[in-house]
């Protein structure tokens, strides 16, 4: 076996290259600023290398991640879904939801130390927001973007889009004199971004760290960490290892390992800081064995959803009562109780199972359907495990069939291969951007969209009047009937609200790293502080 100076070689070598190290004095010169072996230094492991460091043009967990340390948007969003300024300070939308004034934040400056001004908003929005997953949307619907002043910017909308406000959101903002005349997706700067957040890129050595560095002009306060090293750490193994020794502050563990952390005082788990994260299953509705509705809400009921989260989660998360999570509480619709609608009641649905035609036969099973999830989500696999043992009780027997991502992809989506699958996916920062999507329509076959077959004028209809209002009160409505009609259809449904991806944090170093923030995926920079 590898001895503790091995495993965590990479960890140390990675410090050792900038010549820092992680026993930093919490003293600092010139009210704040560091040197030498003053330097506050925050490390959190990573998995693997960084695809990119742009999350408006690559989609990915770790381009989310580096961008809200590095890059801004104009106007924040919270993992509670609560909208609060960023690099506008004040915005007006008009009652009918066509126009958008957006006043900018005064003073802010590029990494470079160019001035952010109403022609870096202007370009973003002419140019860039139509290249994000969902900004493309919004974007389709800009009739014009005008500058009135040097501060002030003035969005034209074609028609009223429900989610204006929660799309901008997660708009960030690239610098014009850096991309203008540029191919964008190929530019350098998405590997090296020069953005205003309060942590500035600093080197990127592949399959070995990632250094960032302070801002110290940041716009929204002191940041009161010099230097945030990521050394790249693919095995889960080393990772948890140098996380529980203390030479790591923050890793993403497997979850198989999670439950290592159980009664230590030194190791905490965060919260929140994303948008919830949810264990899924998805019904193949035409053409198979789960054509019929009430079918499939008898093969839903089976599930025994706390067993599910307790066992195979291993208690990290909270089993799903409606289609909407708690967070989205303007939306939830209060009727629907999955408790009182599928109930898991074993005797009763093998019951109905033989009153509609599904006898058990002599192997003791009455059908067998085929069940796909992706190998690589070990918390999704367990699930689909523990869901077949569950099923037996009710004589159904499930095939399970594990595969890579891009496999699942063709065969769930592009194919309609499967009679249920299992996922996991992230809700997104308003339903019109992430739910909505798991019930729309989806004619192209669109990948992480709904791949039930079934297209529903009522569900298309609840989609549209929620496009269709800025009013949450309005929207909420429709939301509440799409979900009504979801639990008619039952072609898709939350098994469980889950925090295992949530990583964990050594806490011998650092206090306040847990601090929920303004905006998702956002380190709390500029309040946590050194022990000692």
């Amino acid at each position: 076996m590898l001895n503790k100076r091995n495993r965590t070689l990479g960890v140390l070598a990675a410090i050792a290259t900038v010549g820092l190290a992680l026993t930093a004095c919490s003293g600092s010169t010139d009210g704040g600023g560091a040197s030498g072996s003053d330097e506050r230094i925050y490390v959190q492991a990573l998995a693997a290398d960084p695809q990119s460091f742009n999350a408006q043009l690559t989609n990915g967990a770790s381009p989310s991640a580096f961008s809200a340390q590095i890059l801004d948007t104009l106007i924040r969003i919270s993992d509670t879904y609560e909208l609060s300024p960023g690099l506008a300070e004040e915005w007006d939308l008009s009652d009918d939801g066509k126009l958008l004034t957006l006043t900018l934040r005064e003073g802010v400056t590029w990494h470079d130390g160019e001035p952010f001004t109403a022609e870096d908003v202007k370009f973003n929005l002419d140019e860039i927001v139509e290249l994000q997953t969902f900004g493309a949307a919004l974007a389709a619907r800009f009739e014009s973007v005008d500058i009135i002043d040097e501060r002030t910017v003035e969005v034209r909308l074609t028609e009223t889009y429900g989610p204006i406000l929660e799309t901008l959101a997660v708009q960030y903002m690239l610098p014009a004199h850096i991309y203008e005349g540029t191919d964008y997706v190929t530019n350098p700067a998405n590997m090296a971004p020069i953005g205003t957040g309060p942590m500035m890129f600093g080197s990127f050595q592949s399959g070995s760290e990632v250094i960032l560095e302070k801002n110290p002009d940041y716009w929204d306060g002191e940041v009161l960490v010099d230097r945030a090293i990521y050394p790249i750490m693919s095995d889960p193994n080393s990772r948890a290892l140098a996380l529980f020794a203390g030479e790591v502050d923050q890793a993403g563990l497997d979850p198989a390992q999670l439950s290592q952390a159980d009664g230590r005082n030194d190791i905490s788990q965060m919260s929140g800081g994303s948008f919830p994260q949810v264990i899924t299953m998805m019904f193949n509705g035409v053409g198979g064995k789960l054509d019929d509705p009430e079918l499939r809400k008898l093969v839903y009921a089976a599930l025994d959803r706390t067993e599910i989260t307790d066992v195979a989660l291993g208690g990290r998360g909270t089993p799903a009562e409606t289609f909407f999570p708690p967070a989205l509480d303007w939306a939830v619709n209060d009727d629907i109780d999955f408790a009182t609608d599928y109930p898991h009641d074993v005797d009763a649905i093998n019951d109905a199972l033989d009153d509609a035609g599904y006898p058990v036969g002599p192997d003791g099973s009455r059908f067998t359907l085929n069940t796909r999830y992706i190998t690589e989500l070990s918390e999704v696999g367990s699930t689909a495990e523990m869901a077949a043992a569950q099923l037996e009780r009710v004589g159904i027997t499930l095939n399970l069939v594990g595969s890579a991502s891009a496999v699942f992809t063709e065969k769930v989506y592009t194919e309609s291969d499967f009679d249920i699958a299992f996922l996991r996916s992230t809700l997104g920062s308003d339903p019109s951007n992430g739910i909505v999507r798991w019930y729309a329509c989806n004619p192209d076959k669109l990948a992480a969209s709904n791949p039930s077959g079934i297209c529903d004028d009522e569900i298309m209809a609840a989609a549209s009047a929620a496009l269709a209002s800025t009013d949450r009160e309005v929207r909420g409505e429709a939301f509440r009937d799409l979900q009504e009609r979801a639990g008619e259809l039952m072609i898709y449904a939350p098994v469980a609200w889950y925090t295992g991806w949530l990583p964990l944090l050594n806490d011998s170093r650092w206090q306040g790293v847990d601090e929920r923030m303004p905006a998702t995926n956002l380190t709390p920079w500029t309040s946590m502080t050194l022990k000692g």
